[in-house]
């Protein structure tokens, strides 16, 4: 499996409700930069998966439009009812998931670490953590394949 958590992008601090907060123009920036990064390298068959958050699904668009909304990702959750939900998807699959602070970095930190008890780690504003998935007898091994975040792809006018 391959499986991408991806950080929505930056949003306004404020709205009526946490769900309802948009992305800033910088947020649509970024968003669309680590799209066009991710696009090339996807296989066509990717499922993209969102929270019920605006900032999430605004995120995922720049991606596809084609994403499936999930309140299993919503910004309250937690990190083992994602992976629960993750156990049920093909292991062959590619994943993109457009998720929240804390539970991406209690994620990650658990894909490699393999136990709960670490701190969640950092996941910026709408950077990535790429993981390679195999499954087999004794449960699952996984392996960073690649990390970034909008700042990395700036260049600043240096090649």
């Amino acid at each position: 499996m391959n499986l991408i958590l991806w950080r929505h992008a930056q949003a306004e601090d404020q709205a009526e409700t946490d769900l309802a907060r948009i992305l800033t123009a910088t947020g649509h920036q970024q968003a669309e930069e680590i799209a066009g990064w991710l696009k090339p390298r996807l296989p066509e068959e990717t499922e993209i998966w969102a929270s019920e958050a605006a900032r999430s699904q605004q995120t995922a668009a720049h991606l596809s439009h084609n994403y499936t909304v999930m309140s299993a990702l919503n910004p309250l959750t937690d990190a083992e009812t994602v992976l629960r939900v993750l156990a049920e998807a093909k292991q062959n699959s590619t994943i993109v998931i457009v998720g929240h602070q804390p539970w991406l970095g209690e994620l990650c930190s658990f894909l490699l670490n393999q136990h709960w008890d670490s701190e969640p780690w950092s996941v910026k504003k709408g950077g990535f953590w790429w993981f390679k998935i195999q499954f087999d007898k004794h449960g699952f091994h996984s392996k960073l394949h690649a990390a970034l975040t909008p700042k990395a792809l700036e260049t600043n006018g240096q090649d």
